[in-house]
C-alpha cells in the first residue's frame, strides 16, 4: 500500500479515526492489526519474515535482561546478529554474492555456479531489520531494559507509517510513546497533516516528474551528450531527495497525527558545506545508526588515522550495500568514505591556502565554494548510484565532458527538453519547481522562515494548505509510482 495511493487515502483516515475510538488499552493491539494490513497489502507471505524477526529478538532480549553482564549476554546478542543479518543476507545479497563468486571459482579451475534464490526482496527488510537490531544492541549494553510486553513491541517493530521506509526508530524513543496515554490534539493533527501534505506534494509534483527525464537519459546513456548527462544527474539529486524525503515527511505527519513523535530524516542535506555534514543532513537515521552500533564501537575518530581511515572505509562500504547488493552502490559508498577521508586529511592545506590568497576576510564567498563542491562531488557520486550498471555509469563519466557547444546547430541548449525525453512545458515546470524549493530551502537555512508554522497568520498558512492541495491536484502524477527506497 503506498502512502500516494487510494488505498492509503481510505486506510489512514478510517484507522485514526478508530484508534481515537478506542481505549487506550487496546489501541496497541488495534494498531498492530492495522501495520500487519498495510504491510501484508504488497506481499501477504513475507510478513512471517517480520513475525519471525520480532519473535526471536523480543526473546533474546528478555533472557539478556535476566543477565548480569555483556558477556553473558554476548551469546544472544550473536544469536540476533545471525539471525537477523542472515535473512538479509539471504533475500538481499546471496544472489549478488553468487554472481560474484562464480568468476573467482571458475578462475580456480572450479566453475561451479551456485543456484540462485528466486525468492523477492521483501519490502523494508532493510530498515526493519536495523530497527530492531538497535533493539537488541541497546539491551545488551544495559542501555535499557527489554520489553516485557511482546505486542507493544511487535508494534515498535511493524509500526506502519515507518515500516517500510524508515525512519529507523530506536527502541527508547518509540517505545514509551506506544504506552503514554494519547488525546486527541487539533494543533499536532492539523501539524501532521501539513506534513503529509508537504510529502505528497514534493513526491508526485516534484520527485516523479524529475523521475521521467532521469529515466529516459539513464536508460541509454550512450545516446546523450555531456549536458544532457549532467541535468539529469542534478534531477536525479533532486528526485532522491523529493522522493525520499516526501516518504519520511509523510510517515512522519502520520505518527504525528497518531500522537507519536518519529526523528527528523532530513535537513535540507544540499545546503550542506562539507561532505561530513552531508550525512548528518541526509538520511539522519541510517548515518547515526551507522554512527553508534558500527563507527564508535570500531574506534571512530579516537583511533590513529590509518585505523580512523579504515573505520571511515568499512562504514562506507557497508552503507553502500547497505542500498543495494550491486558494485555501483559499492562504490557509490566508497566515493563518499573517500571524501570524508580527504576532506580531513586536506584541511590544514586548505586553511594554508585560504591564508596566502587573502580569503580569510571572504566567509560567505568560502561558504559558497563550499555548499558548491559539496553538490557536486554529492552529484558525482549519485551516478553510481543510479546508473543501471557499472559499465553505464563509466559511459556517463565519459560523456560528460563532451558536446558542450555554445553556438550553432549543435548548441547544447536547442532542443534540451526533446534531449531529456520530456514536453517543453514539462521542462520548464521542473525548473520553476526546484527553484522554488531551493529558495524555500534557503530561507530556512537562513532563518528568514524560523518561526514555527502555528505562529504564522490564518490567511497565509490556509493559503499554503491550499496550494498544496491544488499543486497535487493540478500538477501531481498521480499514477501511483512507488517510492525510491522500496527497493532497498
Amino acid at each position: 500500500m503506498l502512502f500516494n495511493s487510494l488505498q492509503f487515502a481510505l486506510f489512514f483516515p478510517l484507522v485514526t479515526a478508530l484508534y481515537f475510538l478506542l481505549p487506550h488499552r487496546t489501541r496497541w493491539a488495534f494498531l498492530l492489526a492495522a501495520s500487519y494490513f498495510f504491510y501484508m497489502a504488497w506481499e501477504p507471505g513475507y510478513v512471517v519474515l517480520l513475525w519471525f524477526s520480532t519473535a526471536v529478538d523480543y526473546l533474546v532480549a528478555l533472557r539478556m535482561g535476566r543477565l548480569p553482564n555483556k558477556k553473558a549476554r554476548c551469546p544472544y546478542l550473536i544469536l540476533s546478529l545471525i539471525t537477523n543479518l542472515g535473512l538479509l543476507f539471504f533475500f538481499k545479497y546471496y544472489n549478488f554474492f553468487a554472481d560474484s563468486l562464480h568468476p573467482l571459482l571458475a578462475a580456480t579451475g572450479y566453475p561451479l555456479p551456485l543456484p540462485h534464490s528466486p525468492f523477492l526482496l521483501p519490502v523494508g527488510i532493510s530498515f526493519y531489520t536495523f530497527q530492531t537490531l538497535s533493539y537488541t544492541i541497546e539491551v545488551y549494553r544495559g542501555a535499557m531494559p527489554p520489553e516485557p510486553h511482546l505486542g507493544r513491541f511487535a508494534l515498535y517493530v511493524a509500526f506502519f507509517p515507518q515500516l517500510v521506509a524508515g525512519p529507523i526508530e530506536r527502541a527508547q524513543r518509540l517505545l514509551p510513546q506506544l504506552q503514554r496515554p494519547i488525546t486527541f490534539d487539533y494543533a499536532r493533527v492539523t501539524d501532521g497533516l501539513r506534513l503529509m501534505g508537504q510529502g505528497l506534494f514534493i513526491k508526485v509534483v516534484i520527485a516523479d516528474r524529475l523521475a521521467n527525464a532521469v529515466e529516459h537519459v539513464y536508460s541509454q546513456p550512450a545516446a546523450c551528450n555531456g549536458p544532457t548527462l549532467a541535468l539529469a544527474t542534478f534531477f536525479f539529486a533532486f528526485q532522491i531527495y523529493c522522493d525520499f524525503a516526501g516518504y519520511s515527511s509523510i510517515a512522519i505527519g502520520a505518527a504525528r497525527i497518531l500522537g507519536i513523535d518519529l526523528m527528523e530524516n532530513f535537513r535540507r542535506p544540499y545546503f550542506a558545506a562539507s561532505c561530513t555534514e552531508f550525512w548528518r543532513r541526509w538520511h539522519i537515521s541510517l548515518s547515526t545508526w551507522f554512527r553508534d552500533y558500527l563507527y564508535i564501537p570500531l574506534g571512530g575518530n579516537r583511533s590513529k588515522t590509518a585505523r580512523w581511515m579504515f573505520n571511515i572505509l568499512v562504514v562506507f562500504t557497508l552503507s553502500g550495500l547497505w542500498h543495494g547488493a550491486h558494485w555501483t552502490f559499492l562504490i557509490w559508498g566508497l566515493l563518499h568514505g573517500f571524501y570524508l577521508i580527504t576532506e580531513r586529511r586536506s584541511y590544514s592545506l586548505r586553511q594554508y591556502l585560504i591564508h596566502k590568497l587573502h580569503l580569510a576576510a571572504f566567509s560567505r564567498l568560502r561558504h559558497c565554494l563550499a555548499l558548491l563542491t559539496t553538490f557536486l562531488l554529492t552529484c558525482f557520486a549519485w551516478i553510481f548510484f543510479r546508473a543501471a550498471s557499472l559499465q553505464d555509469a563509466l559511459l556517463i563519466i565519459r560523456g560528460l565532458p563532451k558536446g558542450w557547444y555554445l553556438q550553432g546547430e549543435n548548441a547544447f541548449w536547442h532542443n534540451l527538453p526533446e534531449q531529456l525525453g520530456i514536453y517543453p512545458h514539462e521542462f520548464q515546470l521542473s525548473l520553476v519547481l526546484l527553484i522554488g524549493l531551493i529558495g524555500g530551502q534557503a530561507l530556512q537555512e537562513t532563518r528568514v522562515l524560523a518561526k514555527p508554522f502555528p505562529t504564522y497568520p490564518g490567511w497565509l498558512r490556509w493559503g499554503f494548505y491550499m496550494a498544496l492541495f491544488w499543486g497535487i491536484l493540478l500538477f501531481g502524477i498521480l499514477r501511483q509510482k512507488e517510492f525510491y527506497y522500496f527497493v532497498f
